[in-house]
């Protein structure tokens, strides 16, 4: 007998908690971004997270599979999907320096519809009532987050400069799923991965090069050094072996929907470091977008039992 795939993989509760445990971490990094920020031109910043995460990840990849050189058309593939990722980090760090996590946390929900849409577009997958639902509620909970519950503000559209800043790295960040998909030729994803990265540093140098000389204050080395180590280790290495672990048992849908828990998860980690609390209009808009996890979890498990049984 042939055993289901819920059945050879690992127990769910270990799946689920590992994502927990991907999610904090990827909450952590709106945070430690905006610590870090006003102390290195954003480029400048996401080129060494970058170049971090590429010398880091290189050792694993090197013994697990080699290294070569993929050939220029390989080379073109990576640097189309790395130029979406490039866009998404680079107006993060600029967004933070005019918005805060809490927001940024918000308007990142909306990635997983969007994603959906890109789908659509690109590799006519069908969007499904789920996705639909959710990017719904992810679009008005980080609205309400954003306007703070304020219809007056709502009906003027006075959004804050960073939000739509991070809002457009959005877009470029929902591109990235689709783009590996429509771009893989079967090869491992750790080395996909890898060129991703250092690609993605060929981007940010020709960005850092066009940009005028920075005039950013003598930045701490500590502060800064430790959270741009922070950043490439726990929030970009770490976090892609557990999703892409995760998504081979669980799917691409569900791993994606773990982040409709960073806005609640970013409240938790501002209380803890600065004991901040949101107003209570703000977590009305928390409160709207959490379903958008148990409508995507329990739709995506419903299919699964469905192509199980047939």
């Amino acid at each position: 007998m042939i055993a289901s795939p819920r059945q050879a993989g690992p127990p769910l509760w270990i799946l689920h908690g590992c994502m927990l445990i991907a999610a904090f971490l990827v909450s952590t990094s709106f945070t430690v971004g905006k610590a870090i920020t006003p102390f290195m031109d954003p480029a400048t910043l996401t080129l060494m997270r970058f170049l971090l995460a590429t010398l880091l990840f290189a050792p694993y990849v090197i013994y697990k599979f080699g290294l070569t050189f993929p050939g220029i058309i390989a080379i073109l593939r990576y640097s189309l999907i790395s130029m979406a990722l490039v866009g998404f980090f680079w107006l993060m760090f600029l967004a933070l320096r005019s918005t805060d996590p809490l927001n940024t946390g918000a308007i990142f929900t909306t990635v997983p519809g969007l994603a959906g849409l890109y789908s659509w577009l690109l590799l006519r997958e069908k969007l499904g009532k789920s996705r639909v639902m959710a990017l719904f509620l992810a679009m008005t909970g980080a609205l309400w987050v954003i306007f703070e519950g304020d219809m007056q503000l709502a009906r003027s559209l006075e959004f804050n400069y960073g939000d739509i800043l991070f809002f457009a790295g959005c877009l470029s960040m929902a591109l990235y799923m689709p783009l590996v998909k429509l771009m893989h030729r079967g090869e491992p994803m750790a080395v996909m991965t890898f060129w991703i990265l250092a690609t993605g540093c060929f981007w940010l140098l020709l960005l850092v090069s066009l940009q005028p000389p920075a005039t950013a204050p003598v930045p701490p080395p500590a502060k800064l050094w430790f959270g741009i180590v922070y950043l490439a280790f726990f929030t970009t290495i770490i976090t892609f072996f557990i999703t892409q672990w995760a998504t081979l048992h669980l799917g691409p849908t569900r791993v994606m929907a773990y982040s409709y828990l960073y806005p609640p998860l970013i409240i938790l980690i501002e209380w803890f470091l600065q004991s901040d609390i949101p107003s209570g209009q703000t977590l009305v808009g928390i409160m709207i977008i959490a379903p958008a996890l148990i409508i995507v979890q329990w739709e995506e498990r419903k299919m699964v039992k469905r192509h199980l049984e047939t």
